[in-house]
Protein backbone atom coordinates (compact mmCIF):
# COMPACT_ATOMS: atom_id res chain seq x y z
CA UNK A 1 0.00 0.00 0.00
CA UNK A 2 1.11 3.44 -1.16
CA UNK A 3 2.07 5.53 1.83
CA UNK A 4 0.41 8.85 2.52
CA UNK A 5 3.05 12.03 2.99
CA UNK A 6 1.75 14.57 6.22
CA UNK A 7 1.56 17.27 3.33
CA UNK A 8 -0.40 14.61 1.07
CA UNK A 9 -2.66 14.25 3.49
CA UNK A 10 -3.24 17.74 5.15
CA UNK A 11 -3.91 18.87 1.22
CA UNK A 12 -6.40 15.70 0.94
CA UNK A 13 -8.20 16.73 4.02
CA UNK A 14 -8.21 20.38 3.46
CA UNK A 15 -9.68 19.31 -0.35
CA UNK A 16 -12.04 17.66 1.39
CA UNK A 17 -13.71 20.12 4.48
CA UNK A 18 -12.33 23.41 2.76
CA UNK A 19 -9.53 25.47 4.28
CA UNK A 20 -10.63 25.93 7.60
CA UNK A 21 -11.33 29.61 9.38
CA UNK A 22 -8.61 31.13 10.96
CA UNK A 23 -7.96 30.42 14.97
CA UNK A 24 -10.56 32.15 17.05
CA UNK A 25 -7.82 33.99 18.61
CA UNK A 26 -3.98 34.26 18.34
CA UNK A 27 -3.06 35.90 21.64
CA UNK A 28 -1.20 33.29 24.32
CA UNK A 29 -3.76 34.36 27.19
CA UNK A 30 -6.53 34.24 24.99
CA UNK A 31 -5.50 30.57 23.95
CA UNK A 32 -5.73 29.73 27.80
CA UNK A 33 -9.06 31.08 28.50
CA UNK A 34 -10.10 29.83 24.95
CA UNK A 35 -9.44 26.15 26.65
CA UNK A 36 -10.47 26.81 30.20
CA UNK A 37 -13.71 28.24 29.51
CA UNK A 38 -15.68 25.48 28.39
CA UNK A 39 -16.08 21.87 29.06
CA UNK A 40 -17.23 18.83 27.15
CA UNK A 41 -18.79 21.79 24.77
CA UNK A 42 -19.18 22.32 20.99
CA UNK A 43 -16.90 24.85 19.30
CA UNK A 44 -19.80 26.97 18.93
CA UNK A 45 -20.90 26.87 22.06
CA UNK A 46 -16.88 27.31 23.55
CA UNK A 47 -16.90 30.12 21.30
CA UNK A 48 -19.93 31.78 22.44
CA UNK A 49 -18.66 32.02 26.04
CA UNK A 50 -15.31 32.72 25.17
CA UNK A 51 -16.97 36.44 22.95
CA UNK A 52 -19.48 36.71 26.10
CA UNK A 53 -16.01 37.30 28.06
CA UNK A 54 -14.68 39.34 26.37
CA UNK A 55 -17.70 41.99 25.73
CA UNK A 56 -19.11 41.35 29.24
CA UNK A 57 -16.31 41.14 31.32
CA UNK A 58 -12.92 41.56 29.31
CA UNK A 59 -10.08 39.13 28.67
CA UNK A 60 -7.07 41.27 31.02
CA UNK A 61 -6.37 39.70 33.73
CA UNK A 62 -7.29 42.91 35.79
CA UNK A 63 -10.81 42.85 34.40
CA UNK A 64 -11.17 39.07 34.93
CA UNK A 65 -10.11 39.64 38.92
CA UNK A 66 -12.34 42.68 39.09
CA UNK A 67 -15.40 40.72 38.01
CA UNK A 68 -17.82 39.57 40.38
CA UNK A 69 -17.94 35.78 40.16
CA UNK A 70 -21.43 35.37 39.36
CA UNK A 71 -20.88 37.48 36.39
CA UNK A 72 -17.56 34.82 35.39
CA UNK A 73 -20.19 32.01 36.41
CA UNK A 74 -23.27 33.17 33.69
CA UNK A 75 -20.41 33.25 31.01
CA UNK A 76 -18.51 29.79 31.77
CA UNK A 77 -22.32 28.63 32.29
CA UNK A 78 -22.71 29.35 28.20
CA UNK A 79 -19.34 27.02 28.01
CA UNK A 80 -20.96 23.68 29.66
CA UNK A 81 -21.16 21.89 32.87
CA UNK A 82 -19.18 22.64 35.81
CA UNK A 83 -19.53 26.76 35.24
CA UNK A 84 -18.55 27.66 39.10
CA UNK A 85 -15.19 25.61 38.68
CA UNK A 86 -14.13 27.38 35.06
CA UNK A 87 -15.22 30.64 36.69
CA UNK A 88 -13.08 29.63 39.43
CA UNK A 89 -9.99 28.85 36.96
CA UNK A 90 -10.25 32.28 34.98
CA UNK A 91 -9.67 34.07 38.33
CA UNK A 92 -6.56 31.44 39.01
CA UNK A 93 -5.02 32.13 35.33
CA UNK A 94 -5.17 35.63 35.77
CA UNK A 95 -3.77 35.44 39.60
CA UNK A 96 -0.89 33.51 37.55
CA UNK A 97 -0.84 35.96 35.17
CA UNK A 98 -0.13 38.69 37.32
CA UNK A 99 2.13 37.23 39.81
CA UNK A 100 4.64 35.06 37.48
CA UNK A 101 4.34 36.92 34.70
CA UNK A 102 4.01 40.75 35.54
CA UNK A 103 0.75 40.87 33.64
CA UNK A 104 2.22 40.29 30.50
CA UNK A 105 2.25 36.62 28.46
CA UNK A 106 4.35 38.13 25.48
CA UNK A 107 7.52 37.71 27.02
CA UNK A 108 7.06 33.82 27.52
CA UNK A 109 7.27 33.63 23.88
CA UNK A 110 10.69 35.14 23.90
CA UNK A 111 11.68 32.17 25.89
CA UNK A 112 13.67 28.72 24.68
CA UNK A 113 11.45 25.93 23.60
CA UNK A 114 11.87 24.07 26.54
CA UNK A 115 11.60 26.86 29.26
CA UNK A 116 8.14 28.25 27.20
CA UNK A 117 6.34 25.32 27.66
CA UNK A 118 7.43 24.69 31.01
CA UNK A 119 6.11 28.40 32.00
CA UNK A 120 2.71 27.40 29.46
CA UNK A 121 2.00 24.67 31.87
CA UNK A 122 1.79 26.41 35.08
CA UNK A 123 -1.86 26.90 33.86
CA UNK A 124 -4.74 25.02 34.93
CA UNK A 125 -5.50 22.27 31.69
CA UNK A 126 -2.62 23.24 30.17
CA UNK A 127 -0.04 19.92 29.42
CA UNK A 128 2.90 19.97 27.23
CA UNK A 129 -0.01 19.31 24.09
CA UNK A 130 -1.61 22.44 25.31
CA UNK A 131 1.32 24.35 25.39
CA UNK A 132 2.65 23.30 22.54
CA UNK A 133 -0.66 24.41 20.55
CA UNK A 134 -0.34 27.72 22.12
CA UNK A 135 3.20 28.25 20.74
CA UNK A 136 2.07 27.07 17.29
CA UNK A 137 -0.89 29.25 17.37
CA UNK A 138 0.96 32.25 18.36
CA UNK A 139 3.33 31.23 15.58
CA UNK A 140 6.80 31.23 17.88
CA UNK A 141 7.22 27.85 17.44
CA UNK A 142 6.52 25.58 14.13
CA UNK A 143 5.42 22.65 15.96
CA UNK A 144 3.33 19.64 15.38
CA UNK A 145 0.86 20.45 17.65
CA UNK A 146 -1.95 17.59 18.36
CA UNK A 147 -4.80 17.03 20.19
CA UNK A 148 -6.56 13.94 20.76
CA UNK A 149 -8.58 13.68 17.62
CA UNK A 150 -5.66 14.52 15.19
CA UNK A 151 -3.44 12.11 17.77
CA UNK A 152 -5.94 9.23 16.67
CA UNK A 153 -6.42 10.11 12.93
CA UNK A 154 -2.26 10.06 12.66
CA UNK A 155 -2.04 6.81 14.85
CA UNK A 156 -4.79 5.03 12.05
CA UNK A 157 -3.06 5.85 9.14
CA UNK A 158 0.11 4.27 10.38
CA UNK A 159 2.22 6.76 11.97
CA UNK A 160 3.75 6.48 15.36
CA UNK A 161 2.39 3.79 17.30
CA UNK A 162 -0.01 3.13 20.48
CA UNK A 163 2.03 3.40 23.41
CA UNK A 164 1.52 2.33 26.76
CA UNK A 165 -0.09 6.12 27.59
CA UNK A 166 -1.04 9.16 25.78
CA UNK A 167 2.53 10.99 25.84
CA UNK A 168 4.43 8.08 24.84
CA UNK A 169 1.75 8.04 21.94
CA UNK A 170 2.24 11.67 21.24
CA UNK A 171 5.74 11.17 20.98
CA UNK A 172 6.10 8.34 18.51
CA UNK A 173 3.72 10.60 16.37
CA UNK A 174 5.69 13.65 16.56
CA UNK A 175 8.94 11.46 15.88
CA UNK A 176 7.47 9.76 13.07
CA UNK A 177 6.83 12.99 11.24
CA UNK A 178 9.50 14.76 12.33
CA UNK A 179 10.99 15.19 8.86
CA UNK A 180 8.01 16.03 7.36
CA UNK A 181 6.01 18.80 8.92
CA UNK A 182 8.56 22.02 7.41
CA UNK A 183 8.79 25.33 9.23
CA UNK A 184 5.62 27.06 7.93
CA UNK A 185 3.70 27.83 11.17
CA UNK A 186 0.36 28.74 9.39
CA UNK A 187 0.49 24.92 7.24
CA UNK A 188 0.57 23.58 11.07
CA UNK A 189 -2.02 25.27 12.43
CA UNK A 190 -4.36 24.59 9.93
CA UNK A 191 -3.02 21.17 9.78
CA UNK A 192 -3.91 21.07 13.10
CA UNK A 193 -7.44 22.02 12.48
CA UNK A 194 -8.18 19.04 9.52
CA UNK A 195 -6.98 16.46 12.00
CA UNK A 196 -9.28 17.32 14.45
CA UNK A 197 -11.97 17.90 12.65
CA UNK A 198 -11.42 14.82 10.86
CA UNK A 199 -10.87 13.17 14.12
CA UNK A 200 -14.96 14.03 15.56
CA UNK A 201 -16.46 14.17 12.46
CA UNK A 202 -15.55 11.27 10.34
CA UNK A 203 -12.36 9.45 12.04
CA UNK A 204 -14.38 8.76 15.32
CA UNK A 205 -13.55 6.95 18.22
CA UNK A 206 -16.34 4.57 18.20
CA UNK A 207 -17.90 4.05 14.79
CA UNK A 208 -15.83 5.95 12.44
CA UNK A 209 -17.50 6.92 9.14
CA UNK A 210 -14.91 5.24 7.36
CA UNK A 211 -17.34 4.78 3.80
CA UNK A 212 -16.71 8.20 3.55
CA UNK A 213 -13.48 8.79 4.26
CA UNK A 214 -11.26 11.03 1.93
CA UNK A 215 -8.17 9.31 3.18
CA UNK A 216 -9.42 5.77 3.71
CA UNK A 217 -7.27 4.06 0.86
CA UNK A 218 -3.81 4.88 3.01
CA UNK A 219 -5.67 3.60 5.82
CA UNK A 220 -4.18 1.25 8.22
CA UNK A 221 -6.72 0.69 10.37
CA UNK A 222 -9.53 0.81 7.81
CA UNK A 223 -7.28 -2.09 6.05
CA UNK A 224 -6.95 -3.90 9.07
CA UNK A 225 -10.81 -4.12 9.80
CA UNK A 226 -12.88 -6.32 8.21
CA UNK A 227 -15.91 -4.16 8.65
CA UNK A 228 -14.19 -0.68 8.51
CA UNK A 229 -16.60 1.73 9.55
CA UNK A 230 -19.09 -0.27 12.26
CA UNK A 231 -16.26 -1.61 14.25
CA UNK A 232 -15.51 0.18 17.74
Amino acid sequence: MRTLSFPALVANLEAYYGKPLPPKTADPLGLIIHENIAYLANDDKRDAAFDALKTDVGLRPTEILAAPIEDLVNVTRLGGIHAELRAARLKEIAHIVLNDFAGDLNGVLKLTLPRAKKALQKFPSIGAPGAEKILLFTRTHPLLALESNGLKVLMRLGFGQARKNYSASYASVQEALQDQIGNDCDFLIGAHQLQRRHGKEICRGSNPACEICPVKRWCAYYRNNERPGVLK
